[in-house]
C-alpha cells in the first residue's frame, strides 16, 4: 500500500494523540509512528522536526482554539478585559477537558517536569502574546522603557496564573470541574483589583479559596 503523502500538521497531530492515548506513552521512533500510519516520513517532517515539537503544538493549538470560538462571539469583541481574559480561560479550560487524558498523561509525569516545560514553551509564547494584545488599564508611567517593563512584568505575571489554575485544574475532582471555574474567577478578579487598586477583598477571598481547597486535597 502506497505511503500517505499531503498530510495536514492537524492530521498529525490528531495521529499523535491516538498513539499516546492508546499506547500510554509517546512513539519510541519517527519510523515507527509514521509506520503505524502508513506516512510517509518526508510529510511529517513538513510540519514538525521531532516529537518535541508535535507535543508544544499540540498545546499551541488549543489556544488557538480557544481564540478561533472567541472571535466568533461579538459580545467578546466589546467586553472588557478583565471578561476578555475570563472567557478566554473559561473556554480554553473547556477544550482542555475535551482533550483531559491526554493533557494529565502528558504533564502529570512528574519525572519529565524539564520536558513538560518544553511541551509548553510555545504556548507560553502565544499566551503572552494574546495578553500583550489585551487592553489592560495600567499606571501612566511617563516612561517608555517603565511602560514595556511594566508589560512585561503583566504577562509574565498571567503565564504564571495560567500555570497555577492549570495544576490546580490537573488536581481537580469536582463534578465538571466547578472549582476550577471558581479558582479562575477568583483569580482573575483579583489580579484585576489589584492593577485597578480596588479594594483587596478578592485578594483575601483568593487566599481563603486556595487555603480551604489545599486543605482539602492534602
Amino acid at each position: 500500500m502506497a505511503k500517505k503523502k499531503n498530510i495536514s500538521k492537524q492530521q498529525i497531530i490528531s495521529w499523535f494523540m491516538e498513539y499516546v492515548l492508546e499506547h500510554d506513552q509517546e512513539p519510541t521512533s519517527i519510523y515507527k509512528f509514521c509506520k503505524t500510519y502508513n506516512l510517509d516520513e518526508s510529510s511529517l517532517y513538513e510540519h514538525f522536526g521531532s516529537f518535541s515539537s508535535i507535543k508544544s503544538s499540540i498545546f499551541s493549538t488549543f489556544l488557538g482554539n480557544t481564540l478561533e470560538l472567541l472571535h466568533e462571539d461579538e459580545t467578546y469583541k466589546t467586553s472588557s478585559a478583565r471578561n476578555q481574559l475570563l472567557s478566554f480561560y473559561f473556554t480554553f479550560f473547556e477544550i482542555l477537558t475535551a482533550n483531559r487524558s491526554y493533557v494529565v498523561l502528558t504533564l502529570q509525569n512528574r519525572k519529565h517536569a524539564l520536558d513538560n516545560l518544553k511541551t509548553l514553551q510555545k504556548l507560553r509564547e502565544d499566551f503572552k502574546k494574546y495578553v500583550d494584545g489585551l487592553d489592560i488599564k495600567t499606571m501612566d508611567l511617563k516612561q517608555e522603557r517603565m511602560e514595556k517593563m511594566q508589560r512585561k512584568a503583566i504577562s509574565e505575571s498571567a503565564w504564571g496564573q495560567l500555570l497555577f489554575i492549570l495544576k490546580f485544574w490537573l488536581d481537580d475532582s469536582s463534578p465538571s470541574f466547578e472549582k476550577t471555574d471558581i479558582l479562575i474567577e477568583k483569580t482573575v478578579n483579583s489580579s484585576f483589583d489589584v492593577l485597578e487598586a480596588t479594594p483587596l477583598q478578592s485578594l483575601v477571598d483568593l487566599g481563603k479559596f486556595i487555603f480551604k481547597e489545599k486543605m482539602a486535597m492534602s
